[in-house]
């Protein structure tokens, strides 16, 4: 018999909470033991689309959340190809959530990993994530949709995963083709199998128990469930724990690995990711996890993101650690609220107006 939603979440965080310690004592950097934003832009990084020398790796974890959400949903016949639902809007939805979280300095996930070992600048960057889920439920309350997708072949639903396994046995093969990075946070990575095991069953786990960072407090704004919030108390404890047993755990705003402490910024910065991972339909993770499970939808957020990170390291607009973001990326977080509220906006009149035409 399979387990109750609860107890698969609670299950799912605890793994990934561990798994984040265990990856960051094999060598991955400190605080970032999981990070999808930051995993990404390593990998725009290492396929030369930015030439940010400290932050190129071909990272196994995203390959393998992606590759492990495949795998389990042609098990479970969760395997479901779709596509149509507004695939340009969620590439540029897609594009300023990453750029609000490199301004941030991760995810969502991150957030939560950077809360269990004590750094408190990833507290402000929480209730800046909130702020955005908010608005972006006051969208979905009124309306808001990107439409339905329909359904598609099989083969249209593994071409994205397929292109991620592919790229990845091309790293395996001819190493020579991709970028590393010699020094930083690029430099700092956990054994290929080790990371590539861990991504498989965190992808694994989070297909099966829907785990997601934004539809937890969307839920819990919008119709009072609780149920996906217990992802992230699992996660935030199984994390807490590790991290005091492998004397990382240290409280406070100041000198957090790959952190700055500018409040502003870290709030903005995730209250643009919030927001964009509302209009999504799921945070970061969600969206390799749908892709995975055959979403064409979720593959255009994802490259949307991948070429977010690309230009938030092409054009300045990421975050330093210490020394928080330059002009260009505090000028992109407000461009990019901006632009995501007047999509929504526009969006939820036009589909008021189809609803009050009945």
């Amino acid at each position: 018999m399979e387990l109750k939603e609860k107890p698969r979440l609670l299950i799912t965080g605890a793994v990934i909470g561990v798994a984040s310690v265990i990856l960051t004592v094999l060598g991955n950097p400190q605080n970032m033991g999981f990070c999808i934003a930051c995993f990404i832009r390593d990998i725009a990084g290492s396929v030369h689309l930015h030439s940010a020398h400290i932050v190129q790796y071909m990272r196994p974890e995203i390959i393998g959340i992606i590759a492990g959400s495949f795998a389990i949903s042609l098990i479970t016949g969760d395997f479901h190809p779709r596509a149509g639902s507004s695939p340009v809007l969620r590439f540029i939805i897609g594009f300023f959530v990453m750029v609000g979280a490199l301004v941030f300095l991760g995810c969502p996930l991150r957030m939560i990993l950077r809360l269990g070992v004590g750094d408190l600048n990833a507290l402000v960057g929480l209730l800046g994530f909130a702020a955005g889920i908010g608005t972006g439920c006051i969208f979905l309350s009124n309306g808001f949709t990107l439409g339905r997708s329909s359904d598609e072949t099989r083969i249209e639903g593994a071409a994205f995963p397929g292109a991620a396994i592919f790229l990845f046995i091309l790293f395996l093969a001819v190493p020579s083709l991709f970028s590393f990075s010699e020094s930083g946070p690029g430099s700092m990575h956990a054994p290929v199998v080790a990371a590539l095991a861990a991504g498989l069953i965190a992808g694994m786990l989070a297909e099966r128990s829907r785990l997601c960072m934004a539809g937890g407090i969307r839920d819990l704004i919008l119709i009072r469930d609780y149920t996906l919030i217990l992802g992230f108390i699992a996660i935030f404890a199984a994390s807490l724990i590790g991290n005091i047993i492998t004397g990382s755990f240290s409280v406070g705003f100041a000198d957090q690995p790959v952190a700055h402490d500018k409040h502003l910024w870290n709030f903005l910065g995730m209250m643009l990711t919030g927001l964009g991972s509302v209009m999504l339909g799921g945070c970061p993770l969600r969206q390799l996890v749908m892709a995975g499970e055959g979403s064409g939808d979720s593959a255009a957020a994802v490259l949307g993101m991948l070429f977010g990170a690309a230009a938030a390291h092409n054009f300045s607009l990421a975050a330093s650690a210490g020394t928080g973001p330059a002009l260009n990326g505090k000028v992109a977080v407000i461009t990019g609220l901006v632009i995501l509220i007047a999509i929504a906006s526009i969006v939820t009149v036009k589909e008021r107006r189809k609803y009050e035409r009945g």
